[in-house]
């Protein structure tokens, strides 16, 4: 059943349309970070952090719920291949927000995700939660997107 579910999520991500049409640019000085974290949870699934630049992907090996500790790996260019396309997703909306936490990331053990972008050196840093109602609308295309990002590297 979980099999089916990851499924689904993998299938519904790629087929939505709603592409930002204002992209970020992704390069070695504007890159972006994403996650998720889970509290109430056992094993290293439980803190996925990742590095996303134009030509590599990169691994957190720390795994700190809190997101302040990074350490990076570099991954497989089939795994870079997989979610090189994440940040046409990334709604830029979200530059302009002055919150930096949306809903109630992991309250309700339901987990969150850990959003960063820099753009020339200027980081910011987001925690959203997972359950989409408790968050813009603007941003459930981005958190299916994740999700299922996290999901093939993780497959």
């Amino acid at each position: 059943m979980k099999k089916i579910f990851l499924f689904l999520i993998v299938i519904g991500a790629f087929t939505s349309c709603n592409k930002d049409d204002d992209n970020i640019t992704i390069n070695e000085q504007n890159f972006l970070i994403f996650g998720h974290f889970y509290g109430e949870c056992f094993g290293e699934e439980c803190v996925e952090t990742y590095k996303l630049t134009d030509e590599k992907l990169y691994e957190d090996i720390i795994d700190d719920y809190s997101g302040q500790n990074l350490d990076f790996v570099e991954l497989d260019n089939e795994l870079f291949e997989l979610v090189s396309d994440l940040a046409d997703y990334f709604p830029t909306q979200l530059l302009d927000e002055s919150d930096a936490v949306f809903g109630c990331p992991d309250c309700a053990d339901g987990g969150g995700l850990f959003i960063q972008y820099s753009d020339n050196r200027v980081l910011k840093s987001w925690r959203i939660d997972q359950v989409q109602n408790n968050v813009p609308n603007y941003l459930h295309d981005f958190i299916d997107q994740v999700n299922a990002r996290i999901v093939l590297i993780n497959n």
